[in-house]
């Protein structure tokens, strides 16, 4: 908070968060801590990118007001996120019962005898997505945030889930393996059966038609011998 004879200010810098194409905005209080009325104004150095609202106004005596501060979506980066820009708050003690349309820009003017109070602020560029804290290291070279037993409690831990895992892995895919082979080898078995099967009857087969042959020759011949015996006889 900065702290002034008319009027205390807070924040004490105009913090914007920083994000590409996308407008920021910033509130800022004013508190009159006086018996008076006092008139303020916002200037700032780069009229352009800001719009203040209101950019001027009358505070009554023990009444905090705000004003807000827009900055325009920004197209590109500062280097290091640094900005140049500044504000000056002007405030002066107002005739009682002012309001805003009877502040003139005359009445800021630096003139003998008038008691002007001037603040600058600086602008303040917040990441929209800060990088994540490292834990500083203590004198001696260890971290603050954990002790070196807790961490090896916590390393045992994951160690041991994930080693838990990778055996459950392993168990699955080894009983499917042995379940798949179980299924090849019988259905090997039952080809084989079938083949046998089959294998039998063409013998049965073949042995049959050797029979039926052999009786068809020995047919053939007593038929033969007769007709010969018939002719001899003649």
């Amino acid at each position: 908070m900065v702290i002034g004879n008319l009027l205390d200010i807070h924040p004490t810098e105009l913090k914007f968060t920083f994000e590409l194409r996308r407008q920021s905005s910033c509130s800022m209080q004013l508190s009159n801590k006086t018996d008076e009325c006092v008139a303020f104004k916002v200037k700032t150095t780069n009229p352009k990118k800001y719009c203040v609202r209101p950019n001027s106004g009358v505070v009554p005596p023990g009444v905090t007001c705000n004003f807000t501060v827009t900055m325009q979506a920004p197209k590109e980066a500062p280097p290091d996120m640094q900005c140049r820009d500044k504000f000056l708050i002007q405030s002066i003690v107002a005739p009682y019962g002012a309001t805003m349309k009877e502040i003139t820009p005359e009445m800021f003017d630096k003139e003998y005898g008038k008691t002007l109070e001037e603040f600058k602020l600086r602008v303040v560029y917040i990441p929209a997505n800060p990088p994540s804290p490292i834990p500083e290291e203590s004198e001696e070279g260890s971290s603050p945030t954990a002790s070196p037993l807790e961490d090896g409690n916590k390393s045992t831990s994951l160690f041991d889930v994930t080693r838990s895992l990778e055996t459950s892995k392993k168990s699955l895919e080894t009983w499917s393996i042995i379940s798949k082979l179980t299924e090849e080898k019988a259905l090997a078995l039952q080809q084989r059966q079938k083949l046998s099967q089959e294998l039998d009857l063409l013998r049965k087969e073949v042995r049959g038609n050797r029979v039926n042959s052999c009786f068809l020759l020995l047919s053939a011949l007593v038929g033969l011998l007769g007709v010969l015996v018939g002719y001899s006889i003649k």
